[in-house]
């Protein structure tokens, strides 16, 4: 096995910030679209149980993230739930949060390819 439980994990918390990106721009993207609501992937909670499970390697590498509907927000009189500006700020963290999932995944490859001896 090449590549440890952290590592699994780091690859599915960048797919996980790939799908909720997705996710928060299709949220943008329909801020003006009456009855529109609100959708949103929770990444962390699957990653978390998947985590503390007994074969958490397996868990996590098995885990799939799914767009939910969110049942709480404001309803704009045309039925539409989005905030704009709430959903800008939760895209540029999800966009950070990614970030740094990709640098610590590379760093670690870095790490294995020089404890290889590989350039």
């Amino acid at each position: 096995m090449l590549f440890d439980t952290t590592q699994v994990a780091l690859e599915r918390t960048i797919a996980g910030a790939a799908q909720r990106h997705n996710a928060l721009a299709g949220n943008i993207a329909n801020a003006a679209t009456p009855g529109y609501r609100r959708v949103d992937v929770d990444f962390h909670s699957a990653l978390s149980a998947a985590l503390g499970s007994s074969d958490a390697r397996s868990a996590v590498a098995n885990t799939a993230f799914t767009a939910q509907q969110d049942s709480v927000g404001v309803t704009q009189a045309d039925g539409n739930s989005i905030d704009v500006d709430n959903e800008s700020a939760k895209l540029a963290a999800n966009a950070l949060e990614s970030e740094a999932a990709v640098t610590v995944a590379k760093t670690r490859i870095a790490i294995l390819k020089s404890a290889m001896g590989v350039a």
